[in-house]
C-alpha cells in the first residue's frame, strides 16, 4: 500500500519527511475499523499532558463506583501550584468541585488543577484504570513539578498512538462508562481550547466548539512541552467518526515547531477529506508504513 496516504489538498502525508522528529500517528474509522493512516502506531513517546485523560477516566470510575462525587469540593494547596497551563492559578477561588476540575483539566490541561484531582484520585489509581483498560505502553507517570528532582520520572507522561486512539474510540462508543459518565468525559474534553494542531484543520472556534461547525464536530486533548506536539480525539460528521492520535518527539535544545505543526494540520486535513471530501476535496487511498 501507498505509504504515504495524501490530504484531500494533495500534499503528500509523510510521517518520515522530518529527520530527528519522532511520529506514532493512527487515525482509524471508529464505526468500519478502516484505518486512514498510520504510522508507527505501537511507537511510544512522549506525550506531555495527554495521559490527563487517565486521570480524568481513574475519577469517573471512582465516580461510578460511589468513591467519588462530582460536587466534592477539593482545596488546593500552594505546594501544588504549577503555572503556565491553565487558569486557576490566576484563579482567587482556593476550592472547586470536582466537576469543576476535571472543566479545567479538558479545557485547558490546567497543571494546578491536575495535581488537586491527582492527590484525591492518586496515582495507584490512575495505573489501576489504565491496566483495566488493557493499556501496557501508556501512563501517567507522576504529578506536575518543576523543576523535576532528582529520581523523579523523566517525563510527565508517554503513550502510543493506537492506544490513545483506541481510548478515543472506546469514548465515542461509550465502551468506559454509562452513557452519563462518557458525556461528562467528552464534555470534558470537548471544551479543550487548543485546537492548534490536527484540529486545526477543522478551523473550530477554539473557545466553543463542543457542537457541529460546517458539518464537523472535533473533540481532543492535546500535549505540548519544548520538544513535544501530541493530539489525541475524535472527529466525526452525522455520518462517520474517526478516533486519531498524532504524535511528534524530538530532540532537545532544538526547536522544531514550525517544522510539525503544518505536517499535524495535515493529518487532520486528511481526516477532513474521507469526512467531507465535498469541503476538503476527495481522499486518496489511505496506506500504512509500519
Amino acid at each position: 500500500m501507498n505509504p504515504h496516504p495524501h490530504d484531500g489538498t494533495g500534499a503528500a502525508l509523510d510521517f518520515t519527511a522530518l529527520p530527528g522528529v519522532e511520529f506514532s500517528a493512527l487515525a482509524v474509522d471508529i464505526d468500519t475499523g478502516r484505518t486512514l493512516f498510520s504510522h508507527g502506531p505501537d511507537r511510544v513517546l512522549s506525550t506531555a499532558s495527554i495521559a490527563k485523560i487517565f486521570l480524568l477516566h481513574a475519577a469517573l470510575r471512582m465516580v461510578d463506583r460511589g468513591e467519588l462525587s462530582l460536587d466534592e469540593r477539593l482545596r488546593r494547596r500552594p505546594s501544588e501550584r504549577v503555572d503556565e497551563s491553565g487558569l486557576w492559578y490566576l484563579l482567587q477561588q482556593d476550592s472547586l468541585s470536582v466537576f469543576d476540575i476535571g472543566m479545567l483539566i479538558g479545557a485547558f490541561s490546567d497543571n494546578f488543577a491536575t495535581n488537586v484531582l491527582l492527590r484525591r484520585v492518586g496515582l495507584d489509581r490512575v495505573a489501576e484504570s489504565v491496566a483495566e483498560l488493557g493499556y501496557t505502553d501508556s501512563a501517567l507517570h507522576d504529578f506536575l513539578r518543576w523543576p523535576r528532582p532528582a529520581g523523579a520520572p523523566a517525563r510527565l507522561s508517554s503513550g502510543t498512538a493506537g492506544e490513545i486512539a483506541d481510548f478515543m474510540a472506546r469514548l465515542a462508543r461509550d465502551e468506559l462508562f454509562d452513557a452519563a459518565h462518557s458525556e461528562v468525559l467528552r464534555r470534558w474534553l470537548g471544551a479543550g481550547a487548543d485546537t492548534s494542531m490536527v484540529a486545526s484543520a477543522f478551523e473550530p472556534d477554539p473557545l466553543a466548539h463542543y457542537y457541529y461547525t460546517r458539518g464537523s464536530w472535533v473533540w481532543n486533548k492535546t500535549g505540548t512541552d519544548s520538544t513535544v506536539r501530541c493530539d489525541a480525539g475524535v472527529a466525526m460528521t452525522r455520518e462517520s467518526r474517526v478516533a486519531y492520535a498524532v504524535f511528534a518527539n524530538w530532540e532537545p535544545d532544538t526547536d522544531r515547531v514550525l517544522e510539525v505543526m503544518p505536517l499535524m494540520r495535515r493529518a487532520g486535513e486528511a481526516i477532513g477529506a474521507y469526512l467531507q471530501p465535498e469541503i476538503y476535496g476527495a481522499a486518496h487511498p489511505a496506506g500504512e508504513d509500519d
